[in-house]
């Protein structure tokens, strides 16, 4: 079950929506289209899970959107380069609505 916890932010008001669900601190950040993309390679056997936190500010309030794959790299700069590319087609594909449901 704690993988579950890990991959999903189960287990706490804020668990996995700033880092506190134990994966590695952001590798680095780049602005997409008014959002913040931080790419969070989650270490997992050796290798790196892909998973990047999407941000954007929307009236005010910091909005937040935590995207973790399956897909596993053998290196973080690997997974974070991969992260990326999955957060920005995420943003093209689902816009605002990424913050929904």
């Amino acid at each position: 079950m704690s993988i579950l916890k890990k991959l999903f932010g189960i287990g706490g008001p804020s668990a996995g929506a700033t880092g506190e669900s134990g994966e590695a601190p952001p590798t680095d950040s780049r602005d997409y289209k008014g959002f913040t993309i931080h790419a969070t390679p989650i270490p997992e056997g050796g290798q790196f899970r892909l998973s990047a936190l999407i941000q954007k500010e929307i009236g005010g309030e910091t909005k937040s959107h935590r995207l973790v794959r399956a897909d596993l790299f053998s290196s973080k700069d690997e997974a974070a380069t991969f992260a990326f590319r999955k957060a920005e087609q995420v943003i093209d594909e689902q816009g605002d609505q990424v913050f929904e449901g």
